[in-house]
């Protein structure tokens, strides 16, 4: 609930899950004007180049995958038979038969290395590890810093959206670091901290700014698909939110960039983009599983549903977003690792393809860099109580595609059980360095202060890999 008391104490409400959602944007209050207004005067230009993080929540096997080792013994090869692409030479998983199909569109990198060793996903958002900087607040996440560097006061959008709506181990790895809490990602479910924080930030803005005005907010900190899929009043909330902040005085006491933030909050492009009761049934079916009803949910928490995550980031891309994040949760497969993996891999499969085929459809692919990786990758060897596999940091796999780069192949090799990298490591600062390029930031050039007023160089190592650009 939304509440506005003027000075005669007359109270307007409005009703409106998904806005106040979308109300903190991840930020400490309206600290979004102060943003704006700094963008504003450094000139930064913007940039239609995007990125979507895909994280494969829990550490994906990479010998299950994209590395599979079919001469190997019985308790390193699995169950798993590999299958041919169109790409001569190059084998998938029979689980990835979408990918095998459209092989030439990925880059499949099998020998990334560098892992912390911990579930905790930052690593796959920033390159670093998260001890890094900590006495200053930690790195930022690239989405944190493309934020920083490239939002501006004719955003419509919010630059950063988190999707990543996995395990609690994971699901705040999109961290601001020492760029503090005004360059949080936009989070769909909001936590009750940032209710908190909103509302003391949104009462200090009116009060500097000298109004009568007082706010109070409640927000419904979860959002799951089916929400998403039902349009319901979602516009109409919307169109009666703006009327009653403008009839409430509250924009006109507001200087430009206060309003802007509001604007962001209430323009409806982003409602719109998480909306997908808009988008055209023919593409959303091309998201939906034909046997989505069919397929068990005994190891997956989200079930074949979480197909749509895709669309959802091509959908915010599209409204102007340049960084999304989502999760594919349940990867962490210490027992069933064959069973898990006979629902998950289906989901990926079938998310990655549609979503390379949609962009490549709409004209966006050499704009938008896919990214599909995860903390580490796991044991070669099947534990043999439990059929899993443990953690495995050594080497894992990561996927790209898109962002105008040189796909078809595949990077780098391990050793005939998959333990080790044996040609062409390729580490998780090595990926971030081709991200920023894809972006068209040079991250060992560019550089952002931290708290103590010292310039800190978006990676201090690591370089963009060769093959792809």
């Amino acid at each position: 609930m939304l509440s506005f008391f003027n000075d005669q104490n007359q109270h307007h409400s409005s009703s409106r899950r998904q806005f106040l959602q979308m109300g903190t944007l991840g930020l400490a209050g309206l600290t979004l004007a102060d943003l704006l207004r700094a963008e504003a005067q450094s000139g930064i230009l913007k940039s239609n180049k995007s990125i979507i993080n895909v994280h494969l929540d829990g550490g994906p096997p990479h010998m299950d995958m994209i590395d599979l080792k079919p001469e190997a013994p019985a308790e390193i090869r699995g169950e798993f038979l590999p299958v041919s692409t169109n790409v001569t030479g190059v084998q998938l998983c029979e689980l990835l038969p979408r990918m095998a199909a459209q092989a030439d569109q990925f880059a499949l990198i099998r020998s990334l290395v560098g892992s912390a060793g911990a579930h905790d996903a930052f690593q796959c958002q920033s390159g670093f590890r998260k001890k890094d900087l900590a006495s200053t607040g930690g790195r930022p996440a690239l989405g944190s810093v493309v934020s920083k560097l490239r939002s501006s006061p004719a955003d419509r959008t919010p630059l950063f959206v988190d999707l990543m709506q996995g395990r609690g181990l994971v699901r705040n790895s999109a961290r601001p670091g020492f760029l503090g809490p005004s360059f949080q990602p936009f989070r769909p479910d909001l936590s009750d901290l940032f209710e908190r924080q909103l509302e003391k930030g949104m009462q200090s803005e009116l009060k500097r700014l000298g109004t009568d005005h007082q706010v109070s907010l409640k927000l419904n900190p979860t959002l799951s698909l089916q929400r998403l899929e039902n349009r319901t009043t979602l516009l109409a909330e919307l169109d009666t939110i703006r009327s009653r902040v403008d009839s409430s005085g509250m924009m006109d006491a507001m200087e430009r960039f206060s309003q802007q933030a509001v604007s962001i909050l209430t323009s409806g492009r982003l409602a719109d983009a998480l909306d997908l009761s808009l988008e055209d049934p023919a593409t959303l079916a091309r998201y939906t599983p034909a046997n989505h009803s069919e397929v068990p949910r005994f190891y997956t928490s989200e079930g074949p549903q979480a197909v749509k995550k895709f669309l959802l980031a091509r959908r915010l891309v599209e409204a102007g977003v340049r960084c999304v994040s989502l999760s594919i949760s349940d990867f962490d497969t210490h027992s069933s690792n064959f069973d898990r993996l006979r629902q998950l891999l289906p989901i990926v499969d079938h998310g990655l393809t549609a979503l390379i085929s949609d962009l490549e459809e709409r004209g966006m692919l050499d704009d938008v860099t896919i990214v599909a990786w995860g903390e580490f990758g796991r044991t070669p060897r099947i534990n043999s109580k439990k059929g899993g596999r443990d953690h495995w940091p050594r080497v894992g796999p990561a996927i790209l595609a898109g962002g105008g780069m040189r796909t078809g192949q595949v990077i780098g090799a391990t050793d005939r059980t998959a333990s080790a990298v044996k040609e062409r490591p390729v580490h998780y600062k090595d990926v971030f360095a081709t991200l920023y390029h894809n972006l068209g930031i040079d991250p060992h050039a560019v550089t952002i202060e931290d708290p103590h007023g010292r310039p800190q160089y978006l990676l201090d190592a690591g370089t963009r890999i060769p093959e792809l650009v």
